[in-house]
């Protein structure tokens, strides 16, 4: 059931994004283990971390299109234009529209995504 109104909507909007997140089959680039962790506990599958990844280089990455969920602040913001400058330029696509629902609910960390799940005891 969706809320209309109220505190609980960013709760539901949430719900939504992660459940979208996790049926999208897209690969997911994250900075490191607690974000990989977190997104695995939302049951998506296909994700690297880019300070272990488990690609070589950015050039091994054969996806047409990637969502790159970095963390809002200045290293995370760094890295995300260089991830998705050196991706385009060899032609994969950037769905955005992940990372743009962290700027618009203010959620700073990509690890702290369940960490609201479990504060809310909203269940996906």
């Amino acid at each position: 059931m969706k809320v209309p109104y109220g505190p609980f909507k960013a709760m539901d909007t949430l719900r939504e994004w992660a459940h979208e997140l996790k049926h999208s089959n897209k690969l997911v680039i994250v900075e490191g283990k607690k974000d990989r962790k977190a997104l695995e506990n939302l049951g998506v599958k296909r994700i690297i971390t880019f300070a272990n990844s488990s690609y070589l280089s950015l050039e091994d990455i054969k996806e047409k299109e990637v969502i790159i969920l970095t963390d809002l602040d200045s290293h995370g913001k760094k890295l995300y234009s260089i991830l998705k400058h050196n991706l385009q330029k060899r032609g994969v696509k950037i769905d955005w529209k992940f990372r743009k629902f962290l700027f618009k609910e203010k959620i700073a960390t990509v690890e702290s995504i369940t960490k609201l799940f479990d504060y809310s005891r909203i269940k996906l």
